[in-house]
C-alpha cells in the first residue's frame, strides 16, 4: 500500500483497488469510507464511483440507509406514507486508524457518526488474495459495535414499507455497461430470480469480468441478497430484509463477505470453484 488516505491494495504486485479513507463528499451522500476502482487483474474496472444515476453509490463499502432513525446510505430516506423524502438525517463514517497496514490488506477502527452522536465503532478488515492468473479475492469483514447506553435498530426501505427494498450492509456498486450484466447463483438466474434469496454465493457477470459474492460465515449466509441489474449493476447483503435488526448496548453485529473477482464470464461451474478456493484460503 502507498499513501496516507488512499492505500492501494496490490495481488501479485499489481494494484487491485484503491481505499479512499477520508472522501471530501457532500453530507447529503453520507461520507464513509469506500474502495474504487476495484480491478480485475487484467486491469478491468468493477467498480463505479458517485454515478449520475445514484450519487451516493460509493464502489465498495459498508452502507445502511437507517441506523435508529439516521441514513448512513445517503440520498433521501424511505419514510413509511410518504416515500422516498429529503431529510436531514445523514450520518458520517469516520476513519480513525489503521489497526494494521500491509500491501494486500488493512485492519481499520471507524466511527459512525450522525447528529454530532458515536452511535457505532467499526472494525474493519479487507485482504486481497490471489487466486489464480485470472482471478483473485477481497475479503471483507465488518464489526458493528453499539457503544451507546441504548439498544439500536437497523432498518431498511424495505423493513419501513417498501417492498424489495431490503439494501444495506456490504454493497458493491458494479462497472455499468450497455447492455445489463448476467445474475446467477448455484440454481437460480436473473435478477427477478435471485433478488432476495439466500444462496451461498451469487455471481454477476459483464462483458470481460465477473463478481462472485460468498457469505464467509454462517452467520453472513443467512442474510439474503439485494440485487439490481437492469436499473444498475448492484449487489448487497442485506442486514434488514424482513425485520429490523436490534444491537443491544456493547453488543457486535459482525459480517463476512468474500468477493471473487475474475477476467472473463464465468459459468456456475468456475463460479462455485473459485468461491471454494476463495472462501478456504
Amino acid at each position: 500500500m502507498t499513501g496516507n488516505d488512499s492505500p492501494v491494495l496490490r495481488v501479485a504486485g499489481r494494484p487491485v483497488a484503491r481505499y479512499v479513507t477520508r472522501p471530501e463528499l457532500p453530507h447529503r451522500l453520507s461520507p464513509r469510507p469506500y474502495l474504487h476502482p476495484v480491478t480485475t487483474l487484467a486491469g478491468t474496472a468493477v467498480t463505479e464511483f458517485s454515478p449520475a444515476d445514484h450519487l451516493h453509490h460509493l464502489g465498495v463499502g459498508v452502507a445502511v440507509p437507517d441506523v435508529e432513525g439516521h441514513n448512513f446510505w445517503g440520498g433521501r430516506t424511505f419514510v413509511r406514507d410518504r416515500g422516498p423524502t429529503e431529510l436531514d438525517n445523514h450520518g458520517t463514517q469516520r476513519h480513525t486508524a489503521f489497526q494494521l497496514r500491509d500491501p494486500d490488506g488493512f485492519v481499520e477502527e471507524l466511527r459512525w457518526i450522525a447528529a454530532g452522536t458515536e452511535l457505532l465503532r467499526e472494525r474493519r478488515t479487507v485482504a486481497a488474495t490471489e487466486l489464480t492468473g485470472t482471478a483473485w479475492a477481497l475479503d471483507f469483514t465488518f464489526s458493528l459495535t453499539n457503544t451507546t447506553p441504548d439498544p439500536l435498530g437497523i432498518g431498511s426501505p424495505a423493513t419501513n414499507g417498501r417492498p424489495g427494498a431490503a439494501y444495506g450492509g456490504f454493497f458493491w456498486r458494479a462497472r455499468k455497461e450497455s447492455a445489463a450484466p448476467r445474475v446467477f447463483t448455484a440454481d437460480r438466474e436473473g435478477e427477478r430470480n435471485v433478488h432476495g434469496s439466500s444462496a451461498d454465493w451469487l455471481a454477476l457477470s459483464g462483458d470481460t469480468w465477473s463478481l462472485v459474492f460468498a457469505g464467509a460465515t454462517e452467520r453472513t449466509r443467512r442474510d439474503p441478497w439485494f440485487v439490481r441489474t437492469e436499473e444498475y449493476p448492484g449487489v448487497g447483503s442485506s442486514l434488514a430484509h424482513e425485520e429490523r435488526v436490534t444491537v443491544a448496548p456493547g453488543d457486535t453485529l459482525v459480517r463476512r463477505i468474500v468477493t471473487v473477482v475474475a477476467d472473463g464470464r464465468l459459468d456456475a461451474d468456475g463460479a462455485a470453484a473459485l468461491v471454494r478456493k476463495a472462501v478456504s484460503t
